[in-house]
């Protein structure tokens, strides 16, 4: 019985999550979300269920309205380093939800590790 793209996906994110929860260790998560249209990214503190630090390649200061490419996705994660580093977060797990780390995913988190969060 072949699975659904959309099954695959949730199995993937579940995985993902399941293998966060355990490693963790008090780290705020850095959660991305990818659209057909957009990427959006928050840094999540789950012992409190607050949010810390968000981007959004709907920001108008970032100069990447409509766009969702691998440079709309760098500079998404460029702002959400400089984000964490000021609301005092410097090391996050990356929660990469059910996608694949690949493309616009991996030049997210390549633009955060540069600009100074550990993961």
């Amino acid at each position: 019985m072949a699975l659904k793209k959309r099954d695959l996906f949730l199995k993937r994110r579940l995985r993902n999550r399941n293998k966060l929860r355990a490693m963790a260790g008090g780290r705020p998560r850095l959660s991305v979300h990818r659209s057909s249209k957009n990427i959006s990214v928050q840094v999540i503190d789950d012992a409190q269920g607050r949010t810390l630090a968000a981007a959004s390649s709907l920001e108008k200061d970032l100069g990447v309205v409509g766009k969702n490419n691998v440079d709309a996705a760098a500079k998404v994660g460029a702002a959400i380093a400089e984000r964490a580093k000021k609301a005092g977060v410097e090391q996050v797990v990356f929660d990469r939800g059910g996608f694949l780390f690949h493309g616009k995913i991996k030049a997210l988190a390549d633009a955060a590790r540069e600009g100074g969060l550990k993961f």
